[in-house]
């Protein structure tokens, strides 16, 4: 049973597949990087239904924080390094460090404050390998809402009508309940 942050990183390590991901995203040395989002919800999720196969993610998001270069085009290149590692990979790339400007907040300080600000508690989870690496999990939000299948907005979506608008799409769009009957979503409005 996953109850704790460290059940959390021991279900990782466990996980041939996604260790490999780790590796690969450190090997192209971003600095402050995490792979986050539906890469741990869907880990945590599968397991805890008991599922046997992993459930397919559309992607594998790749975040860091560099402020020295916030070129797009960079993080295309950055894709591509980890797609001659992972070829079958769906990988998403995305420096924090310009991803205010396309979400039209302020700007966030590192890819933890980032995380905070996802849409949902439940996705607001990084993961990533430290110098000796060793799993460090990131849970901005907690993982209460992750381990009880509780989809709500993060307090950063709940604030305004434009950005719960946001999360009451997304909740349509993925339809996670379908997947994982166990899910129970908040809806704001």
């Amino acid at each position: 049973m996953i109850k704790t942050e460290t059940d959390i990183i021991q279900l990782v390590k466990e996980d041939k597949w996604m260790m490999d991901i780790l590796y690969s995203a450190q090997s192209i040395n971003l600095p402050d990087w995490w792979v986050c989002a539906g890469f741990v919800r869907s880990k945590i999720w599968d397991t805890l239904h008991g599922f046997t196969v992993r459930t397919p993610i559309p992607d594998i998001d790749v975040i860091y924080f560099d402020e020295r270069n916030v070129e797009e085009a960079e993080e295309k290149k950055l894709e591509d390094k980890l797609i001659v590692i992972h070829p079958n990979v769906p990988w998403s790339v995305k420096n924090e460090a310009r991803m205010h400007v396309k979400n039209d907040i302020p700007p966030y300080t590192s890819s933890v404050d980032a995380m905070s600000k996802f849409p949902e508690t439940a996705t607001a989870l990084g993961l990533k390998l430290d110098e000796n690496n060793n799993v460090v999990l990131a849970a901005p939000c907690g993982i209460h809402d992750v381990l009880n299948f509780e989809v709500k907005p993060s307090p950063f979506f709940a604030e305004t009508k434009k950005r719960t608008a946001v999360y009451e799409g997304r909740i349509t769009k993925k339809n996670w309940k379908a997947i994982w009957n166990k899910v129970k979503v908040s809806h704001l409005l």
